[in-house]
């Protein structure tokens, strides 16, 4: 919902407007440990309330949880906006640096126009590398690497589907690292290449 509203430049309430429920999770993107808010009629938020705590659900002194969900939240504009940009970096590339949009002829292939939040879509052209293959490689560093890029750089991407790797962007994700992973992916594409 937030990365949404960010994305769209609208209040996150415009969006939620046309739900019945909303559930909004507080560690992802907004940086809190835990804790999540749900939201609709009376009466749904009622049982939602009556099943958690048959559940076993709840928690005591919560509001040090609390304080970090506000801070997420006072700061969650900024917080995914440069999430969303780091995202469209490493889809697109920076000046003087190839994308992996331009990296993707054999290999892979970004729709840019889908890249519209911290998420960014790999779709793998070929049988080989497979996702997980790919995302294997990302992950490892080997001693070449070393010896030829000067650092060691291990990425953590999902293989999403049978031709789909995901990558993923939140708050702890830098420009530096942003960067550094689009090294790693050229890398690995020589690497594929040879």
């Amino acid at each position: 919902l937030m990365n949404a509203a960010v994305a769209q430049g609208v209040e996150p309430a415009q969006i939620a407007q046309h739900c019945d429920s909303v559930s909004l999770c507080f560690s992802k993107g907004l940086g809190a440990p835990c804790g999540a808010v749900l939201a609709g009629c009376r009466e749904f938020v009622s049982e939602a309330w009556r099943v958690r705590k048959l559940l076993g659900g709840g928690m005591r002194q919560a509001g040090v949880l609390a304080a970090a969900a506000h801070f997420g939240l006072q700061r969650a504009e900024e917080t995914l906006r440069r999430d969303h940009s780091n995202a469209r970096r490493f889809a697109e590339g920076t000046a003087g640096k190839p994308s992996i949009h331009v990296l993707d002829s054999p290999l892979w292939s970004i729709d840019l126009a889908a890249v519209e939040t911290n998420i960014v879509m790999v779709n793998v052209q070929r049988a080989w590398p497979s996702p997980a293959e790919l995302c294997d490689r990302l992950r490892a560093v080997s001693e070449e690497e070393v010896a030829e890029t000067g650092r060691a750089v291990s990425v953590l991407l999902l293989p999403w589907s049978a031709q789909t790797v995901r990558a993923v962007w939140h708050r702890n994700v830098s420009a530096r690292d942003t960067e550094l992973a689009r090294r790693k992916l050229e890398f690995v594409a020589r690497k594929c290449k040879e």
